[in-house]
C-alpha cells in the first residue's frame, strides 16, 4: 500500500498509508483531526518493499549526486571484506580449442 505526505494548516506535514484509489482524497490529520489536501513532498514509497530493498535504494539516492571511483572502493575495502567475498577474479585455463576450464574448482562441471 502506498505512503502519501498531507500538509495540515494546523499541525503540518504529515505522511499515511492509503489505498491507491484514495490517493486524490483529502485525510483528516491524526493530530487534530482537520481534513487535510495531499501534497508532494517525496517521492511515492511502497510499504511492501523489504528492507533490503528500500536500504538500497536509499543508499543509491544519496550517492547519486557523486559516485565513487573504484581507487576509493578500493582504499575503503580490505582483500577478503564480507562485502567483496566472492567478487575477485578466479583463475582459469583456456584450453586449445579455447574451453575455458577452473581446475581447483569444480573439476567436474563442463565449461561452455
Amino acid at each position: 500500500m502506498p505512503m502519501y505526505d498531507y500538509l495540515c494548516k494546523r499541525c503540518g506535514p504529515f505522511t499515511l498509508m492509503r489505498p491507491m484509489a484514495e490517493c486524490e482524497l483529502e485525510a483528516d490529520c491524526p493530530a487534530c483531526a482537520r481534513s487535510s489536501p495531499r501534497i508532494i513532498m517525496t517521492a511515492p514509497q511502497l510499504s511492501t518493499l523489504s528492507h533490503e530493498r528500500r536500504s538500497a535504494a536509499a543508499a543509491n539516492e544519496r550517492s547519486a549526486h557523486a559516485p565513487r571511483t573504484l581507487s576509493e572502493v578500493k582504499t575503503a575495502h580490505r582483500p577478503g571484506c564480507a562485502c567483496c567475498i566472492g567478487k575477485q577474479s578466479r583463475p582459469g585455463r583456456h584450453g586449445r580449442n579455447g574451453a575455458k576450464s577452473f581446475p581447483a574448482k569444480r573439476p567436474w562441471m563442463i565449461s561452455h
